[in-house]
């Protein structure tokens, strides 16, 4: 019986050290894929659920958990009107709200030098991390390097 026993100990310290390899390996990055930084709080389910999108979507995330993302947002520039629960850096870019990871991507590809940033203010129903029964379709909103807005990308949300 005690052989028994310490197998299955052995066995499941064996599946921890490779549960715990395959979490490290999963936030390396690549010069097409760097890892998104997400800025959250700890209770924050649905900061929780976007990092799950991400992730399920081939993109290496990094969890920051903090009392408070403003410091983050001010640090960024991102401005106040866009703000929303968690704040996100891929790049040279921030990332604000419940973007979905397609658009993340686009932005990424396309490289543009003039964009600060891209948000979703607020939390609409049916964006990433956000399903609902009745989802909404919402707009993703560009911060220029000129201080103006601009619709980056329409997007109708999913039911969940």
């Amino acid at each position: 019986m005690r052989k028994i026993q310490l197998a299955l100990i052995a066995a499941c310290a064996i599946t921890l050290a490779n549960v715990a390899w395959a979490d490290e390996a999963a936030v390396e990055s690549s010069p097409e894929r760097p890892v998104i930084v997400v800025n959250k709080t700890p209770t924050c389910g649905c900061c929780t659920k976007w990092v799950d999108h991400l992730k399920a979507n081939g993109f290496a995330v990094e969890v920051r958990n903090m009392a408070s993302t403003r410091s983050v947002q001010e640090r960024l520039g991102v401005p106040r009107q866009l703000g929303s629960c968690h704040t996100a850096e891929v790049g040279d870019y921030w990332v604000e709200g419940h973007i979905p990871a397609d658009i993340i991507r686009k932005l990424l590809d396309e490289n543009r030098d003039d964009i600060e940033g891209i948000a979703v203010p607020g939390m609409p129903p049916g964006s990433p991390g956000m399903e609902a029964p009745n989802p909404v379709k919402y707009d993703v909103i560009a911060y220029g390097k000129d201080g103006k807005f601009y619709r980056f990308a329409t997007v109708q949300g999913e039911s969940g």
